[in-house]
């Protein structure tokens, strides 16, 4: 698929380390956060994310995150809902690879 193509980002590469060293651990749910799927891409850095929660926010990524967090439709990421209308808005921290997401379907984080 062309995703994997062009976005290796999640791969961290160290000099002089072999495959088996850049073992990544998967950021798993703390407190306050929430686990999501970008539904719909709503412009000027919004999208709409269907939380495991239940609901549905409108979140937007930090400027500490917007350059290196690049989402599109379908991905799973990390919402932290907001502390004022916590249920209609939030804030995206972190977005998972399809290595991680398979982890936390398997895991029991997630549902499909």
């Amino acid at each position: 698929m062309r995703y994997e193509l062009y976005r290796r980002d999640y791969l961290k590469y160290e000099p002089g380390a072999s495959e088996e060293e850049q073992v990544q651990r998967t950021r798993t749910p703390q407190k306050g956060e929430v686990l999501g799927v970008v539904d719909q891409m709503l412009g000027a850095g919004r999208m709409k994310v269907r939380c495991t929660d239940g609901k549905e926010r409108i979140c937007s990524v930090p400027g500490k995150f917007k350059r290196r967090l690049w989402i599109k439709m379908g991905m799973v990421v990390l919402v932290e809902p907001w502390e004022i209308k916590g249920d209609e808005r939030g804030n995206i921290i972190y977005r998972y690879s399809r290595t991680q997401t398979k982890w936390l379907i398997d895991n029991g984080y997630m549902t499909l």
